[in-house]
């Protein structure tokens, strides 16, 4: 087991945004309730799940059917995103195709976000509950002191925030204590040194989203189907995903010298960056699933180390990510 603050969690998670349609094509909620019981079955008891993922609250009710009768189960969700009708959003920027996503975290609305993910969720308490991404209009510490009323009123364990900056990290945990901060890591898209460094001060996990490269860093992307929401990151870009595999092959090289697959090294290597890092990825096929739990017990020797990061170093990404 890992810590998140003083929540221990299994050192790697699984992230159902997968398993909602529209995301990576098409899904149906049979294949996905197999996706999230297998990952259960097989000790992956972190879940990571948000009311924005899917329409009206699909993938948290997906996932409150999954973990229906499992008392070990540590299930996180976000807020802010999916606001209700009627009320105002702002724009948050972000890197996708379209610019910018929408969002409301005004410190009114929290208590109705948490209400409704109960609701889906079908349990009486969150476990982890994170802020998706800060609102331009909003402090932080703002909305996070809606988060402090929610713990207090025992609706919500652990606090934890999504897509910061160090500062904003530092400024909530300064309003309750964080427990993890979220934040996309991989190979190919490295943590601020600031946040990380911050975290590691203030005693914070770090849950690594996005932790195989959206899919990249499997090793088996070459062309994506309609449908899929990964045609919005400049990385999938036909013409600069051809290129980013042929960057890739010395990684994938070592992956298979050390008899490993792609994705169990990039999972294995994140493992060895911090202690505290959990990484989250998310697949709907149960040989896949297995495969990432099992790279939390691969050692990279600090020889293979050192040869991953020269390998890394020239690993020139073309493209740019989602945030």
């Amino acid at each position: 087991m890992r810590t998140l603050g003083k929540l221990a969690v299994p050192p790697i998670g699984f992230g159902a945004m997968v398993l909602s349609p529209g995301i990576y094509g098409s899904v149906d909620d049979d294949r996905a309730l197999d996706a999230l019981r297998h990952v259960l079955d097989h000790g992956g008891t972190h879940i990571d799940t948000s009311d924005a993922y899917g329409p009206d609250g699909h993938n948290e009710r997906l996932v409150g059917r999954a973990i229906k009768g499992r008392e070990e189960v540590v299930v996180a969700t976000k807020f802010g995103l999916a606001v209700p009708s009627g009320v105002g959003s702002r724009a948050i920027p972000v890197g996708y195709a379209f610019g910018e996503l929408r969002g409301n975290a005004d410190p009114s609305l929290v208590r109705g976000y948490a209400e409704r993910s109960l609701r889906n969720l079908d349990t009486d308490v969150i476990d982890l509950y994170y802020l998706h991404y800060p609102d331009p209009g909003v402090p932080v510490e703002d909305t996070m002191g809606a988060v402090a009323d929610l713990v207090e009123a025992g609706l919500v364990r652990h606090a934890g925030l999504s897509n910061v900056t160090a500062e904003q990290l530092r400024g909530a945990h300064g309003v309750l204590p964080i427990a993890a901060v979220q934040v996309e890591w991989s190979m190919w898209r490295p943590i601020e040194p600031d946040l990380l460094a911050t975290a590691r001060e203030l005693g914070v996990g770090v849950v690594a989203w996005s932790p195989l490269g959206s899919g990249f860093l499997t090793g088996d992307v070459s062309k994506l189907e309609e449908g899929d929401f990964r045609h919005n990151a400049p990385r999938f870009d036909a013409e600069n995903l051809a290129k980013n595999n042929d960057r890739y092959a010395p990684i994938r090289l070592l992956a298979t010298e050390l008899g490993i697959t792609p994705a169990q090294l990039a999972l294995a290597w994140l493992l060895h960056q911090d202690a505290h890092v959990v990484p989250i990825p998310g697949s709907r096929t149960p040989a896949h699933i297995t495969e990432n739990l099992e790279a939390a017990d691969i050692t990279l020797h600090p020889d293979t180390l050192a040869r991953l990061e020269r390998a890394l170093a020239s690993f020139d990404v073309v493209g740019g990510t989602l945030l």
